[in-house]
Formats: C-alpha cells, structure tokens, sequence
C-alpha cells in the first residue's frame, strides 16, 4: 500500500481486508495512519493554499484575548488615549473560561471582615507563601472598582457575557476580530512589534503591527472533559516562551473535579450555573481546590466511596468526615481546615458557589464538581487560576520582553499562591490586571514609532503558519492530542507525583515533541488550529513535567509522593522556564522574598 494510493471512497469492508482487520486497525492507529482513508495517512488538502490572502493591521496596543482581562485591557488602554485592536480566537465575552464565572470578589473596606493588610496577610499564610503579595494587594484594592464598572455596562443583567462586554467596546469603537487563532508573537530587536495568525472562516492569514501587545489568553489544560478550558491550551504562554519570554507555575495543579455522572458533559458538571447571572463574592479567605482527593483516590483506589465531604471517608487533614481516614497526603493549615467545607453529601461547598453565594442558604446547586459524587482530572493540565503564565517584572503586568505585556490567566502573577484562596478573586483579578496592563502597555506606547516588520520576518512567519496545510503527509493533531492525554492525565503523572513515572511520562512528552509535533498536518482551517494547538499543549505538558521533577517537596496543589514534605529551606521559591540559546528548556529558582529586588535587577 503506497501514500499515493487514493482509497477516500474504500468500502469498510475492503479496508478491513486490507488492513488485517481489528488487529491492522489499532498497529496502524498506533502508528499515526488514518482508517478514514485507509493509507498511510496522507495530507488531503480541503483549501486551496494558493488562494490564500494576506492582510496588514495596525495598531498602538494589541490585545489578544476576548474574555474578562481583555476586555479590562482593551477599555483602559483606548481610555488612556491609544489605537487599539482586540483580537479573540473565540466571540467577545464567550471566550475561554469567563462566561463560565459567576463569582467576582469585591473587596469593599466599609464593609469587609478584615482589613486590606489582613487580608493579604491570611492569603500568605493560605498560600504557605507561594503568593506574590504584591498582586494580591492590587487585586483587592482595585476590585471594587472594577465590579462598579461592571455593573454599570450591565454585567450583572444575564448569565450571557456577550452584550455587556460589548456596550464600552461600541461606545469607544474598539475594533475587535473575532474567530482569529493567533499563532505568533513577533520580536524585531529585542522589543516585541506585533502578532500573526489567520482566520478560521476565510482563507486570509492576518498580520498586527502593533508597539505593545496584551495577552489575555487565559491559561489551558490538556482538553480534558467535563471542565470548560478546551479552547484554552496555552497559546499565549508558548508564544512568549518561544520568543524569549520567562514563564512560571507549570507544577502546581488545578484540582477542579467534575462529577461522575455524565462525566464529560460540561454543563452537567457545572449544573445550574451556565443558567445564573453573576454575582458579587465578600472576603473569606480558603485553601480550595488542591489534590486532596487525588490523594484520597490514589491511597484508597476508590474515588467514590471516598467522595464528597461528610461522606464518612476523608483525607486525615482535610475534610472532616466520621469515618475511616487516609493518612498523610497534602498538607492543610489547621487555620482553613473547616472554614471551605460543609457536611452535606447532597450540597457540599468547596470551591466556586453558584453566583458566588452559599447553596446551602441559597438553595443553588453546588459548584462545578461540588456536588454528589467527585471525579478528578476534569481540569487537567491547567495551574491553580494565576499561578501559571508569563513572569512579572513589575506591578504592572509587564513581561520580560519589552512591549509585551499579560493579564488573567495568561499572567504568573501567583495572585492568590498556589492555592485558590478567595471565591471569585479569579475573575476578580482578570479585571483589574486587564485593567493595570491596558494603561501600562498605553504610557508605553507613547513617543514610539509605529514598529516595521521585515520581509523575511513575515514571509519565515507565513511558511510556518502554512507548513501543516503543505505538509504531504504526517499525523493528525486529534491522534496527537489523544495520545498526550492518555500520557499526562492519569492520576499517578499529573497530580500524585513520584520521579520514576514523571521521567517516564517525559521521556514520551520528548518523543511528541521531536518527532510528531514537526510532522502534524492539516487539511483545513480548523485542523490547522488543532495543530497549533496540539503543538502548545505538548510544549506545557514537557513544562509540566520538568517543573514537577525539579520540585522536590510538596506543598499546596504540587505534591510528591517521594518528597512528601514541605521544604522551606530550598523550595521558598518560584520555578521559572525560559529558552536558551541553544533552544533547550532552561529553568531558574526566584526566592519568593526576593520578588522586589529581581524586578530591580530586570
């Protein structure tokens, strides 16, 4: 059988023969080969790459992403008296996990229970100190505001996001493009000059000139069901990365569980939430959404009967329960061991309440997971909300590229730790670093001339965006994508963590990397986003990885297994991912007291 072979219209019982049956199947499912066409998986364009067209945007600040941060940067960066263009791979206010957050923190001194040093003092102690209390403080201070500005572009009004996010774009008209997958970051001397992608639904790859760019990109995950992060897969964060920008957070884990009825059904788990209007969440600081669980599955082998709080079966440490209990696992300080959870099987509350408030008075369905019966990895792949992207070199959102700025997710800020510490400080933080960067990136751009975009630079950029649709054969994204998962997901890699497997997971991680992530293909538009995609998630997953390896203790949402403990003489620190010269992975440890002098020395 050759690749030159066109069998698009083999009947199944022809392939079958040829392929030697079931057996054939799966050797050649292993192998990256394709029964839909029933060879060896050859390239079948559906576009015509020649009719392709290229356009040129230009613009003072870029902001790259259509959720909550972006939205905030986009506002404030026109406000402070710059050209702006807002671009999303999705629709504006239904992108990434916004329209998801029902919750947002208001911290409003007239009526808060501690004071604003309180507060980010008991986040510190929440976090065990992985936080940067120079976020946390910004978050806190500027959330009222925030949540008012909102309130009057009518947020508050319904559960879709769509109509207010566009009432300030309008009214300052705001160019927005829409259904763009961004797939370059684009550095010209040092600084960074704009962005490249192309459009899902024409033939059309599009080019940003712009003197400062806002990522706004949210964080991502491996795709894993049950849990609303699936277009979300690290775009930002990988485009940083790879034109030298230092990223940080990959070890530490989201724990978000999903339920096991229906457990890949997205609205399921969420129950009633997608249907709520948001709401506004007051000061009670926890240490949510760790690996609690994850711990209790792997030492009991029975997720189920070790479920829900008050169910009679609890981590020793964690949610109180009367029954038996697993010793050991993730370490929870005595001071927040009760205050995050209820003893009601039907409506425990352990993370994100419907609309921001308590089910248990409210009568709403718990949060995403919360309820009946748990089951982990729903969230697989992504870093507790803040804790992960790019490296802060200051308090105003700017990345150690020049001009290149972050915000939401898609920022390391460690705004809340490596622990989810405030109900709805998430989306919380979204707006105001959305907000903090738009100005920042705006005072930047002044005095500076509209950057040039060399030739080659465009035409290198072209070619690679291309590469997947000329390629004439290879592997598909979705198989790729498919086998990473079945390699990081599992409980015992991703979130139970011990040396011999995370080396053994990485050394499959590498064999993406090196051998299929250069030859994935493309036969349309949107295949070719899954192959971006794809490529971002396997970079994270190697990030993920490493970081993890080179933790050697545990504490909040990282634990070892092997390194069981908590490690303050080596580990007060952030691990930070940066690409050398060489083009290898590179990391570096920022004592957590030495935030202030590191931003100096930047």
């Amino acid at each position: 059988m050759t690749t030159s072979q066109n069998t698009k219209d083999m009947s199944r019982r022809k392939f079958m023969t040829l392929a030697g049956g079931a057996a054939g199947l799966a050797a050649m499912a292993a192998m990256g080969l394709s029964p839909k066409y029933g060879d060896c998986s050859p390239n079948i364009p559906e576009i015509d790459i020649n009719k392709m067209t290229y356009t040129e945007n230009e613009a003072d600040v870029l902001v790259i992403g259509g959720g909550m941060a972006g939205l905030f940067a986009a506002v404030k960066a026109y406000d402070a008296g710059s050209k702006v263009i807002l671009v999303s791979k999705g629709r504006l206010g239904s992108s990434g996990q916004t329209p998801f957050a029902k919750g947002i923190f208001s911290f409003d001194p007239s009526s808060a229970k501690m004071s604003l040093d309180e507060f980010v003092d008991t986040v510190s102690r929440s976090a065990l100190g992985t936080n940067n209390p120079v976020y946390t403080r910004q978050m806190a201070e500027h959330s009222l505001a925030r949540v008012n500005e909102l309130k009057e572009w009518g947020f508050f009004n319904s559960p879709l996001y769509n109509k207010s996010f566009n009432n300030p774009i309008k009214e300052r008209n705001i160019p927005v493009k829409e259904r763009i997958v961004i797939t370059h970051l684009i550095k010209e001397k040092g600084q960074i000059v704009g962005a490249a992608g192309f459009n899902l639904d024409v033939e059309k790859i599009l080019f940003f000139k712009a003197k400062s760019v806002i990522l706004c990109t949210g964080a991502g995950g491996f795709k894993p069901n049950g849990f609303p992060i699936c277009d979300l897969t690290h775009d930002g964060t990988v485009m940083a990365y790879n034109i030298g920008a230092k990223v940080t957070g990959k070890e530490w884990n989201d724990g978000h569980p999903g339920r096991a009825k229906n457990a890949a059904a997205c609205f399921d788990g969420w129950g009633n939430m997608f249907e709520q209007k948001p709401n506004v969440t007051g000061v009670e600081v926890h240490h949510d959404l760790g690996v609690d669980l994850n711990y209790k599955a792997y030492m009991s082998g029975n997720s189920v009967a070790g479920g829900p709080p008050g169910s009679g079966n609890s981590v020793a440490g964690g949610p109180p329960g009367s029954g038996n209990t697993v010793q050991g696992g993730p370490y929870r300080p005595a001071e927040f061991a009760e205050n995050n959870y209820r003893n009601s099987e039907e409506k425990p509350c352990a993370g994100i309440p419907p609309g921001g408030g308590d089910p248990l008075k409210e009568g709403g369905a718990p949060g995403p997971g919360m309820g009946r019966t748990p089951v982990g990895g729903s969230s697989a792949g992504m870093s507790i909300h803040k804790s992960e992207g790019l490296v802060p070199i200051n308090d105003k959102c700017e990345s150690t590229i020049p001009g290149l700025y972050a915000a939401g997710d898609a920022l390391g800020s460690y705004m809340a730790g490596a622990i989810y510490t405030q109900i709805g400080s998430s989306l919380a933080g979204s707006a105001v670093q959305g907000a903090v960067a738009g100005k920042a990136a705006s005072e930047y751009c002044q005095g500076l001339e509209m950057p040039n975009i060399s030739n080659a630079k465009m035409n290198k950029v072209k070619e690679e965006i291309l590469a997947p649709l000329k390629r004439e054969a290879g592997y598909s994204p979705a198989w790729v994508t498919q086998t990473l998962q079945g390699i990081m997901i599992p409980n015992f890699i991703i979130y139970i963590k011990k040396e011999r497997l995370l080396k053994a997971a990485l050394a499959y991680v590498e064999e993406l990397r090196d051998h299929h992530m250069p030859m994935l293909k493309a036969a349309d538009l949107h295949e070719l986003r899954l192959v971006f995609e794809t490529a971002n998630m396997i970079i994270s997953a190697e990030m993920k990885l490493k970081a993890s390896l080179l933790r050697k203790e545990s504490r909040c949402s990282h634990y070892r297994l092997d390194y069981p403990e908590m490690d303050t003489k080596n580990w007060n620190a952030w691990i930070n991912i940066f690409k050398g010269d060489d083009g290898s992975m590179k990391f570096e440890k920022q004592p957590f007291e030495s935030w202030e002098s590191y931003v100096r020395k930047v």
